[in-house]
This record gives structure tokens, C-alpha cells and sequence, in this order.
């Protein structure tokens, strides 16, 4: 029989993995359930491995087991089937409930529920969603205008832009934009990419996430660099060579699009990027996305890119290698456990003083603006890339249209 503090931590799930696949425990057990869905996915544990175990993909292919094996009029299992299926894989459906989304949050309805305690009332899940969607607002003013003309390499990039990322933080798709002509670079942004297919593999449903990377496989050809600013995309996107490694159709092409992927901070890592002005007056720290760190080994990246910015007030988060507990969909799916992760991250926030955090995943954003305004802090949450943004702005780099500094949508 298969115990439960037998099961504890990553090995404890490898023996439940084998065990499953075997056939000496069925995929219906409980003990499998349970184990693998309060599993966060930050792949932590594949750094410490003296084997090299891709934990990351051995996860999804149980997570995959779980899809098939849940009994399907399970109501959560359900609905995850009807949105993986019927929205997230239509580019239209997607695109119009992001704007319904955005619509609802900007008309200050999410803000209206959770003040009138009415959200709360409904569960814990919906109170903690509207946060969440509550968060993506930005309280910085985004700056506006056109990068000046200077020398440089005319080298050409790709940006994925993320459903997320458009949908909720389209300012920091635009911020990247900027910043990367500021550097010189030619941003091209295809208009047929779709979902990384992050929430799908995460959920199981395999065949779902190898569509869309199929599709975005096809947007990007050519021989770009293709450029992310969210760590949860940039993972997927790296992982395509093995998620279509049995596809011999896209097989070499998935393993080229991976080795061209990369976070918006390993490209302006590896080159002599422009120096801006101070941007803020206000401490900053820096939280590391799991997915950048474990799944595209960048973690630094964006912290060199913040320390860069002339005359910031930057103090090093504790712990920041530590998952916040958003996981894609975790603190959803489950909440306690997630807030118990995400306890931890503020207490380690608090510690430092900082007034505004920075994390390059819009995932990472939500989860912890969403705990900090629970925990009444006055934390600020955005991008890296927002800084220096707003510190290329201050420097001039930019032929202003209109106000220098002006709120736009999100």
C-alpha cells in the first residue's frame, strides 16, 4: 500500500509516477490525485537532481493521466475541459473574453463585488479570482511615444505577445516593443500566434497545448530571435521540441523554434543596451518567476536588467527563487495550498520595505499584487520591463506623441 508520507515532496510523487505507469496503481487512485494536483510545477526540484529527472514533463503527463481518468460530470473538471476546449483554443472566443474581462474590470464591477463583501459570499476561489483580475490594473502611468533613431544592428526579433499578456498586460507588450527599438532592434509581432499552450499542458490536456504550438510554430518561421516577457510562455515555448518530439512532421521545426526563444532580459543581457534616467524614487525589489528561473535558467536576467536602471533604490528579495504559489491556475485550483505558498512571499516582501515589486511573469503579477491588497500592504507589482521603460522615457529616448507620461488601456 501506498502511504501518504511515502508520497511527500518530488520523489515521493516519481514512485506514484512509475507506480501509474506500471500499472501497480491505477490512475483513478486518490493517493495519485491528490499527490500530483498539490504538486505546484516550479520545477525546483529538477535543479537539485543528481539525475537530471525532467520532472517538468513527467508532471504534465500525469496531469494528463488525471484529465482522462477524472470522471467527466465532475462540475470543476468540467468547466476546465469546456474552457481548454471551447475558448482558449479559439483565438476569437479567447480574444472576446479578455475584452469582456477588461470591460468588467475597468467599469470597477470586480472592485464593486469584493468591496460589497458579495464575492466572498460566492467562495473563496471567486473572491481571490476578481483580485487577481482587480491587480492586472496598472498603477504606473505608461510612457508613449516612438524610440529615436540611432546606430546600431537593425537586427530583427519576433514578439510573443501571450493570451494573458495581451489580454490583461497588453502595456507591457508595448513597453517591451519600445524598449527593444530603443536598443536598435526591428520588433515584428505576428498577427497568427495564439496561446503558448501553458495552461493546457499544465492541465493535461496534451493534444490541446501540441495544437496551439503547432500553430505558433508556423507565425514564427523564419530564423528571429522570438522574444517573451512572461516566464510561464518562454518555458512552454522552450519545451516545444519535446512536446512535438514524436510529431515527425514538426519535429526539427519545434526544436528550432525552441533554441530561437528568448525572455525580453536575456536579449538586452547579451548586448550593450542603452543607459536611461532614474525611473523611481521607490525601493524596488525583484521576484523570480519559477518558469524563468527553473524552465528558461534566466532568473537573473531581469534583476540585472532593474540594478541597471541609473540611481535605483534596489533591496534583494529573500527567498526569491521560492514560487509565490500562482502555478497557472494552482491558487485556483487549490487555494489553501496556494495560500500558504503565497504567506510566505509576503512575509519575505514585507521584510525588505520595498514600495514596488518587479516579476516578469503576468502570473507572479496578479498572484501577489491580489495577496498584498488582502494583506492591506501598499505594494506596487509590475513588469521589469515597465521600469526601464519608464526610465528610457524620462531619458528622452522617445519622440513623444502627446503627454510624456499619460495613462493608457491595459
Amino acid at each position: 500500500m501506498v502511504t501518504g508520507d511515502e508520497n511527500d515532496g518530488p520523489r515521493g510523487r516519481l514512485y506514484l509516477m512509475r507506480s501509474v505507469a506500471e500499472g501497480r496503481l491505477a490512475n483513478t487512485s486518490p493517493a495519485f490525485s491528490q499527490h500530483i494536483d498539490r504538486c505546484l510545477g516550479c520545477r525546483a526540484c529538477e535543479q537539485v537532481c543528481p539525475a537530471g529527472v525532467e520532472y517538468g514533463v513527467l508532471l504534465e503527463s500525469s496531469r494528463h493521466e488525471l484529465l482522462t481518468a477524472q470522471p467527466k460530470g465532475d462540475l470543476q473538471n468540467k468547466l476546465l475541459r469546456f474552457v481548454l476546449k471551447h475558448i482558449w483554443l479559439s483565438p476569437s472566443r479567447l480574444r472576446g473574453m479578455f475584452a469582456a474581462a477588461r470591460l468588467f474590470r475597468d467599469l470597477r464591477l470586480s472592485s464593486l463585488l469584493l468591496k460589497t463583501g458579495i464575492a466572498g459570499l460566492v467562495s473563496r476561489q471567486a473572491e481571490f479570482g476578481l483580485n487577481m483580475l482587480e491587480s492586472s490594473r496598472s498603477e504606473r502611468p505608461e510612457p508613449t511615444g516612438i524610440p529615436q533613431a540611432n546606430d546600431g544592428s537593425g537586427e530583427s526579433v519576433s514578439l510573443f505577445r501571450g493570451c494573458v499578456g495581451e489580454g490583461l498586460f497588453a502595456r507591457v507588450n508595448r513597453a517591451t516593443k519600445r524598449v527593444l527599438e530603443a536598443n536598435s532592434l526591428s520588433v515584428k509581432v505576428p498577427e497568427s500566434q495564439v496561446c503558448c499552450g501553458a495552461l493546457h499542458a499544465h492541465a493535461g490536456d496534451l493534444e490541446g497545448a501540441r495544437k496551439l504550438a503547432r500553430q505558433n510554430i508556423r507565425a514564427f518561421e523564419g530564423d528571429d530571435t522570438v522574444i517573451t516577457n512572461a516566464g510561464g510562455c518562454g518555458a512552454m515555448l522552450v519545451s516545444y521540441s519535446h512536446l512535438l518530439a514524436e510529431d515527425e512532421k514538426y519535429r526539427d521545426a519545434a526544436h528550432r523554434f525552441s533554441e530561437r526563444v528568448k525572455d525580453v532580459s536575456q536579449e538586452l543581457q547579451r548586448r550593450q543596451i542603452r543607459t536611461g534616467s532614474p525611473a523611481t524614487d521607490e525601493r524596488v525589489t525583484y521576484d523570480t518567476s519559477c518558469h524563468l528561473l527553473y524552465g528558461q535558467h534566466a532568473g537573473d536576467s531581469s534583476q540585472k536588467v532593474v540594478q541597471q536602471i541609473p540611481g535605483i533604490d534596489f533591496v534583494t528579495l529573500p527567498g526569491t527563487e521560492r514560487c509565490c504559489g500562482g502555478a497557472g491556475i494552482y491558487n485556483l485550483m487549490q487555494p489553501e495550498m496556494s495560500a500558504r505558498v503565497l504567506q510566505e512571499k509576503l512575509k519575505c516582501i514585507k521584510e525588505t520595505g520595498a514600495d514596488v515589486l518587479a516579476t516578469g511573469n503576468p502570473g507572479c503579477q496578479m498572484q501577489i499584487a491580489a495577496g498584498a491588497w488582502l494583506e492591506g500592504m501598499k505594494l506596487k507589482v509590475c513588469h521589469p520591463i515597465e521600469l526601464l521603460d519608464e526610465s528610457y522615457a524620462r531619458a528622452g529616448f522617445y519622440r513623444v506623441v502627446g503627454a510624456a507620461l499619460r495613462g493608457r488601456p491595459n
